[in-house]
């Protein structure tokens, strides 16, 4: 029977405080620069966990990704 491999963890850093929190502003839409710190390489939202946001900034920074997406401000997908 063939050996499993095992796979090291990779440790994942997460800020203690909310990013939105610190700088007491809100996830807008038209703030395409800073919406982009939590989208990855790929086009996808990052979680919560690996952001460090609060559950309140979460939901509210994921509907500005989406509106910022049908405004063509951020693509969808990422570029080759």
């Amino acid at each position: 029977m063939a050996e499993k491999r095992r796979i090291p963890k990779r440790k994942i850093i997460v800020p203690k405080e909310c990013y939105f929190c610190t700088q007491k502003k809100e996830p807008t839409y038209a703030d395409a620069a800073s919406l982009q710190k939590f989208v990855s390489d790929r086009g996808k939202i990052i979680m919560r966990t690996r952001t460090g946001l609060c559950a309140r900034h979460q939901r509210r920074l994921t509907t500005a990704i989406k509106h910022a997406r049908h405004l063509a401000l951020m693509s969808f997908v990422a570029k080759d």
